[in-house]
Parts: structure tokens; C-alpha cells; sequence
């Protein structure tokens, strides 16, 4: 939030200043009373099991020189709040100098906020959203412009309702171009948050199963992605997976331009010659004449239709095919999605940051991949919110193994355990076993692994798969 002060928050957000200095100014936006960057305004957010804003007086006294509240209407309100805070042993001091600022709901406020900092931006603005991929394509994305752009990119997953107003307030002003993630989990909010963002150009990756617990269909989770649209600039893209059934046919509202990437031979920007070297995928990027060799550092022939993702938002920004191409050829994932680790003569692939049955597929398929000879070792655990559906898309994934078996499979997890059912449905060979814990993968791995074996960890990030890797790895 770069030269902005109370007084402009407190008419943003629709507030009251109920103490405090308006001309106090604010540089950061913070929603843990614990952590605070230098001239932070804190909001509390009303949460299902927790209320922030009890935590007010200790996001104070930890640094926040202003707040959102919704629990205070007053200024004899905030007294009592502080000499309630006092009668705990607690100095009150910074909290009588804070600004309190009055909303009527502190996540509403802080949208409101995010809106205001997102018209202060005048460079452009890529939104990223689908089911599967959205964090590799917007680093991808950020790799691929940074040939042409100084770029900032969605920190973290700050893609929700509260995200994306706090990544508006964090983007600086030498930047030149922005790509923004924006996520969803419920009916509604994509158009929230997509009329706090107002991307210029938006890219969809894919429409999945992910969520369908929460929006009942592919159809739904298709249209509630589609309102990144809300807010667009008229003149902005819409980039759109070609390969993806319910995007094929898909046109940008409003006359925008729509265009299509992918491997299929209607889109504009299309890979072709696609193979897979030591599980890294090497291709040619065509678009109109010209021809593009890539080599790609993540693995999989997943990636290929996220490469295609960035080379044509950053062709249709101005870059250079052929730089950017070299800039996607330096990116080497990010952490927990498929991250490549040489331990005691082990290649292990860290996957364990999320799952669906269109990556666990992708996963098994790098993992098949990797060292011809070696031997294969899948660790799977349970994939989430899959819907009524869900043991089903598990025993998918079973049948999916016996047809691409590997050496040996752990299944950690009540669902994981159709996994095995599967295979065994289908009559695969693969010999699998049932963890009830964590602990029975790691000693397994300990006791079984050895040098010369390839080893994926695949499973919902609740999973806490990546707990196993790191105690395998020696990092715990």
C-alpha cells in the first residue's frame, strides 16, 4: 500500500475512524496478530470456530498501527477492549495511539480496500484460474514475461477472498506487469473476487472435479470460473485450454478476444513433436509460422499445455517467443509439485502438495518415466473434496495403475485404500500396501527403500504428505 494513509482506508472501506491519527500511514494489510511487516493495518476475520477480533490488541501490540473492526462502535467500546487487555498484565499504551476503524464486516472492508488499491494499478493485470495448475501456469506465466517485463506475481496462494484484495495492496509501482491468482471453493466467489482484481487478461487452465462437493457439477464449477471475466477490460484476452472438453467451444464475453492454447489442432498456440526425455518434456511451440523449440525443467506432459499458457500470454504481450522460451526452460517447479530430490542414490518426487485424479494420473506418468530400469515406488495418499463421487475417482486411479503399473504401491488413507481396490478389480499386477498413519509410510520407506529407487509422494496437501518426504529426507 504504497502512499496511502488512514483517512483514504477509512473512506475505501466505507469506515468510521473511531481513534486514532488519519494522517497515520500504512504500508502493509495483515490477517495474523502474530506477524506484522512495518505500518501494518490489521483485519480480523470472523472465521467459523475463531473471531480475530479478540487478537486486536495483540496485532497492536506486535506492530499493527491501525485496524478493521466490526465488534466496536465506539470509541468507549475500544476503551473497554484495551483496559479489558490492561487487566491481563498488558501494556495499553499502542493501543490508545492505533486507529480503530469501524466497518460493518472487516472481509467486505477489506475487498473494498483491495478494490481501491487495484484502481491505483496501471500496468497490466493476468488472472489465473481452473481446477488443476494454477500456481505452476502463473509461474510459468511469471517465467515466460519476465523475458520482457519486471513481473510481480500472486504471493504465495493468496488467491481467495481475503487474498486477492491483499495481493491488490501489495503490488509495487516498478513493476511492469502483474499475473494474479484467483481461486474458489463456493458458489459466488469467483465474481467477488474478480471484481476486486479486474484482470485485463484472464487465463483457464482446465475444468476439473475440484470443489465439486461445493458447486454440485462440472457445468457449475465451469460457469463460476468464467466470471474472471467480471470486471475485465473490454479490450482484455481470454486465454482458454484447447484441449480441455468443456473449454474447447468456450468464447470470451463482452467481444473480447478469445484464444486457445494447447496440443490440439485448433489452437492458436499449439505444441507439437511432444516427448517425454528422462520424464522432461521437450516439444516445438507453433504459432502462425513461426516455430519455438522448448525443454521444459518440471516434468510430465501436463506441463506442455501450461508452457503453451505462457508462451502465448507472453507472445501476445509483446515477448519474444524464443526468450521466453529460454526463461521457461530455467524454471524448476515449486515446492511440493513435483519436485525432483537425489537422496542416497534415490530420485524422489515430491508431489505431495495437492492432488486430483488428473495429477495423481500426471504424477504416476512421470514416476513411469523417470530411470528406465529403476525401480518404481508410489506413495498414495487421499485425494479431497471429489464429491459423492469420491471413492470412485480412487478406484479410477487404481485402474489407471494396473494398465501403467509400477513396482510397488503405499496407500496412506481411508480413500486411498480403493486405490487399491481398484487395481485389484482390474486385475493389475502392482503389489500395494494399506498405511493406517504416517508413521507405517516412513518406516516402510526406511526399512524397504533402497539405492537406485524412484519414489512419488502424491496426496491432498491435508494429507501432510510432505511431512513424510521431509522425515525420510532427514529434514524433520
Amino acid at each position: 500500500m504504497e502512499h496511502i494513509r488512514v483517512k483514504q482506508v477509512v473512506e475505501a472501506a466505507n469506515g468510521r475512524l473511531l481513534c486514532g491519527n488519519e494522517d497515520q500511514a500504512l504500508a502493509n494489510i495483515s490477517l495474523d496478530s502474530r506477524n506484522m511487516s512495518g505500518l501494518d493495518l490489521f483485519v480480523p476475520i470472523v472465521g467459523e470456530k475463531v473471531d480475530a477480533h479478540r487478537f486486536i490488541c495483540q496485532a497492536i501490540g506486535n506492530g499493527a498501527v491501525a485496524v478493521f473492526t466490526s465488534a466496536h462502535r465506539d470509541a468507549a467500546q475500544v476503551e473497554e477492549a484495551i483496559a479489558d487487555w490492561e487487566s491481563r498484565g498488558n501494556d495499553g499504551t499502542a493501543a490508545r495511539k492505533a486507529a480503530w476503524i469501524a466497518v460493518e464486516d472487516t472481509k467486505a472492508a477489506l475487498q473494498r480496500l483491495g478494490k481501491y488499491c487495484r484502481d491505483r494499478i496501471r500496468i497490466p493485470l493476468v488472472g489465473i484460474t481452473g481446477s488443476v495448475g494454477k500456481t505452476t501456469t502463473r509461474e510459468m506465466i511469471a517465467a515466460a514475461l519476465s523475458a520482457g517485463y519486471a513481473v510481480y506475481r500472486t504471493p504465495g496462494n493468496s488467491n481467495s477472498q481475503v487474498g486477492v484484495p491483499i495481493t491488490m495492496s501489495s503490488i509495487p509501482s516498478e513493476a511492469g506487469i502483474a499475473v494474479i491468482e484467483l481461486g474458489m471453493s463456493e458458489p459466488g466467489e469467483m465474481e467477488k473476487i474478480a471484481r476486486v482484481a479486474c484482470v485485463d487478461s484472464a487465463v483457464v487452465t482446465n475444468i476439473g472435479i475440484a470443489h465439486i462437493e461445493q458447486l454440485g457439477s462440472q457445468e457449475n464449477i465451469l460457469r463460476e470460473k468464467l466470471h474472471i471475466q467480471d470486471g475485465m477490460n473490454p479490450e482484455g484476452i481470454l486465454f482458454v485450454n484447447g484441449d480441455d472438453s468443456l473449454l474447447a467451444d468456450i468464447q470470451a464475453e463482452g467481444g473480447r478476444r478469445t484464444i486457445r492454447y494447447g496440443m490440439s489442432d485448433g489452437c492458436e498456440y499449439r505444441a507439437e513433436d511432444v516427448r517425454l526425455d528422462e520424464g522432461y518434456p521437450v516439444f516445438t511451440a507453433v504459432h502462425g509460422e513461426k516455430r519455438t523449440p522448448v525443454r521444459l525443467q518440471v516434468m510430465g506432459t501436463h506441463m506442455v499445455g501450461n508452457a503453451m499458457a505462457a508462451l502465448a500470454v507472453a507472445a501476445e504481450y509483446g515477448v519474444d517467443m524464443e526468450a521466453a522460451a529460454r526463461k521457461l526452460g530455467e524454471f524448476g517447479g515449486y515446492k511440493g509439485r513435483q519436485q525432483i530430490h537425489e537422496f542416497q542414490g534415490m530420485t524422489i518426487i515430491d508431489d505431495s502438495y495437492n492432488a486430483s485424479p488428473v495429477s495423481m494420473k500426471a504424477g504416476l506418468e512421470v514416476l513411469s518415466s523417470m530411470k528406465p530400469g529403476a525401480r518404481k515406488i508410489a506413495v498414495l495418499a487421499d485425494m479431497k473434496e471429489l464429491g459423492p463421487d469420491t471413492v470412485e475417482f480412487h478406484r479410477e486411479i487404481g485402474r489407471y495403475i494396473a494398465e501403467h503399473p509400477v513396482d510397488q504401491v503405499l496407500l496412506y488413507g481411508e480413500l486411498a485404500a480403493a486405490i487399491g481396490q481398484g487395481i485389484r478389480e482390474a486385475g493389475g499386477q502392482s503389489p500395494f500396501q494399506l498405511c493406517d498413519n504416517l508413521e507405517q509410510v516412513e518406516e516402510w520407506l526406511k526399512r524397504e527403500a533402497k539405492n537406485g529407487d524412484c519414489i512419488l509422494f502424491k496426496g491432498s496437501n491435508s494429507m501432510k504428505l510432505g511431512e513424510a518426504v521431509a522425515e525420510f529426507m532427514g529434514q524433520n
